[in-house]
């Protein structure tokens, strides 16, 4: 069972969809997650998050966002995490409260795991690089992982919204 409220979920769900789509194409498509969209989503979470969340759940969300900004630097620097994904990490983090942790990040591995074997099969379908000539995540060694954190973020709140 998550913790977070199913108001707090229906208005995050509808509210980071559209941020979490735009930044798993990004991902896709040139291997980068802008800052744009990272201060979206904090800037969802400052505005709204007064308003469907408890003060002290608030507070904990920008604590999670401090510390997850410094895992995902740590990661950057020497596991070759990109910087974007470890940014967009912390976004999505101070969304969810820490006694959700677990199922997110079984829900990440998941999505991990789904997303990385769907992109390294379809990356070898030449029909689907025909379509899509200029996405650099086809040529590239590393992982576009925006698209798990984006699938991740919506799979999380879409549960806690409408239930498993």
């Amino acid at each position: 069972m998550l913790t977070l409220s199913t108001g707090a979920a229906l208005w995050f769900l509808v509210a980071t969809t559209p941020v979490a789509f735009v930044s798993a194409f990004n991902d896709l498509k040139r291997m980068k997650l802008p800052n744009a969209l990272v201060l979206v989503l904090v800037a969802i979470y400052v505005i709204s998050g007064p308003f469907v969340l408890s003060f002290e759940q608030y507070l904990w969300g920008f604590a999670h966002g401090v510390i997850m900004y410094g895992v995902g630097m740590f990661l950057f620097m020497f596991a070759g995490v990109g910087a974007g994904d470890g940014k967009f990490a912390a976004a999505m983090s101070m969304f969810i409260p820490l006694a959700d942790a677990m199922p997110v990040l079984m829900i990440f591995c998941a999505f991990l795991l789904g997303a990385f074997t769907a992109h390294r099969i379809l990356r070898a379908v030449p029909a689907i690089r025909r379509a899509t000539p200029d996405w650099v995540s086809w040529g590239h060694n590393k992982f576009p992982m925006g698209l798990a954190l984006a699938g991740t973020l919506i799979t999380y709140f879409a549960i806690a919204t409408f239930g498993a």
